[in-house]
């Protein structure tokens, strides 16, 4: 059976002793030859002959076959766009060990994207904690590093740099009134815009 399913001639030798080979006497050069970084059989096999070794290519071949290191587990896929983008932006207590130790990684081959994480992580601190007389420092931070995207979102908010402000600041929003439009807008599109004002005004009312 072990010669059936032998992949390879020399798994059908295995457990024998090994038979005397014309090689044999030049193997300690081509060891010392591999240690040295010196990895072409082919190469090897030329020095060799002129040495008098009297056979062919394939013998060597084989032979530092051996000393060729072993396939290994692959290595992970990268993470995604999404992913990276993900442990960005999140608060670092709803991130796992791993997705920690990922985003260390990650962080640690590109500066530009470290620079955008700690701008992140501030503009997170600034509107939790409404700290809108930190924003003009914040945006001329960003500017200066010039990031691509955060920084045109960073320009952006001096278009109307004082609604920002204030909706960072104060405790006042209009989140409230939104709220109250977007449930209209749900409930009209439940009755699929058929509706007349009465009607819809009862079912804003119970709902």
């Amino acid at each position: 059976m072990r010669y059936a399913h032998a992949a390879r001639r020399q798994d059908m030798i295995v457990g024998m002793p090994p038979r005397p080979s014309k090689l044999d006497p030049y193997k300690p050069y081509l060891q010392h030859r591999w240690s040295e970084g010196f990895t072409n059989a082919l190469a090897l096999h030329r020095e060799i002959t002129a040495q008098g070794y009297p056979d062919g290519y394939a013998s060597v071949r084989d032979y530092l076959a051996a000393f060729l290191p072993k396939a290994g587990t692959p290595p992970p896929a990268p993470p995604s766009f999404r992913q990276v983008t993900g442990r960005l932006t999140r608060h670092p207590s709803t991130l796992s060990e791993e997705e920690h130790r990922h985003l260390k990684a990650i962080l640690a081959r590109c500066p530009e994207l470290e620079a955008t994480h700690q701008h992140i992580r501030d503009f997170g601190e600034i509107l939790t904690c409404r700290l809108g007389t930190l924003l003009p420092d914040w945006i001329d931070a960003v500017v200066g590093d010039n990031l691509p995207g955060l920084t045109g979102f960073a320009r952006s908010m001096n278009n109307d740099f004082d609604a920002v402000a204030a909706g960072l600041t104060l405790e006042w929003s209009s989140g409230g009134t939104e709220g109250a439009v977007n449930r209209i807008k749900k409930i009209k599109r439940q009755l699929y815009g058929r509706a007349e004002f009465e009607l819809l005004r009862k079912m804003i009312l119970l709902s």
